[in-house]
């Protein structure tokens, strides 16, 4: 099992060029949690995922990294800490599965300790836990964007860190392998003891695995905890926009977001509208 890891923000302001996404945002990423941000488009779930794994540089405020500010270490040190599945990578032209998922072992190579036994072993079990042990002679660009998507999950699994961060790893699944995935993430928190922050878009998949929740609007946190603890019609609403019921989930207990029909949200809406642009409307 990997040593715990801990993972947080302090006063983040974070920025592309003049545009602000995130002003003073304080995050913590509980150790050994599955954590899930949600939150609507364009609220800042990306910005923070890459601000948490060093790839987008605070404008102001610190992220730290196992009790150090994460820019303080070499790039390589990072890597052996954290592991990051973008929300889209683009493999070289000609590689093959296998040797795009041996790629994950490249923090773990040092000048006088190359390629290994251990490393071979270390990519049969990522490639058989996401699934793709069969593709592995295939190029890489001839796969369907869900087994892509698998393949590049086994490479950060191949990565070895404690801490796995995961920009919307369910892009391009089905909804059979969305649940692969999530098992899988499950698995490795429960079972394993990693740490994992995952951004996903579909709510109830975020009840029904995190076991921290973190809801994002206009690039602050609206709120944060156990799914059961904050997920109520009225926090949906206001991150959302979305009128909805939200009951216990028949399989699992957890909450189930319902949305309203669509009269439901028609009239919610025109409610919501001004009373002057009613009458000239």
């Amino acid at each position: 099992m990997p040593e715990p890891s801990r993972l947080w923000g302090d006063r983040l302001t974070l920025a592309y060029d003049q545009r602000v996404i995130s002003r003073d945002l304080g995050i913590t990423i509980p150790d050994e949690s599955f954590t899930v941000v949600v939150g609507p488009n364009a609220c800042g779930k990306s910005t923070l995922l890459r601000a948490l794994s060093r790839m987008l540089k605070p404008t102001s405020g610190a992220v730290h990294l196992d009790g150090q500010v994460i820019g303080s270490y070499p790039s390589k040190e990072v890597a052996r800490r954290l592991g990051l599945l973008p929300q889209s990578s683009i493999a070289p032209d000609g590689i093959t599965v296998a040797d795009l998922v041996a790629r994950g072992r490249y923090p773990h190579q040092k000048f006088l300790k190359q390629w290994s036994r251990s490393d071979e072993h270390i990519i049969a079990d990522a490639m058989a836990a996401t699934g793709v042990t069969d593709l592995a002679e295939r190029m890489v660009d001839e796969l369907s964007g869900g087994q892509r998507q698998r393949v590049w999950l086994a490479m950060v699994l191949a990565q070895q860190t404690p801490l796995l961060l995961l920009d919307e790893p369910t892009t391009f699944l089905d909804i059979a392998h969305q649940m692969d995935v999530l098992d899988l993430c499950a698995e490795l928190h429960h079972d394993r003891g990693y740490t994992l922050v995952a951004v996903l878009h579909d709510l109830n998949h975020a009840c029904r695995y995190a076991t921290h929740l973190i809801a994002m609007k206009d690039g602050q946190v609206v709120a944060e905890g156990d799914p059961a603890e904050i997920i109520t019609a009225d926090l949906v609403e206001q991150v959302f926009g979305m009128p909805c019921t939200v009951i216990p989930d028949p399989v699992t207990g957890t909450p189930l977001v319902v949305p309203a029909d669509r009269q439901g949200r028609i009239a919610r809406r025109s409610d919501q509208t001004p009373a002057e642009d009613r009458r000239t409307a």
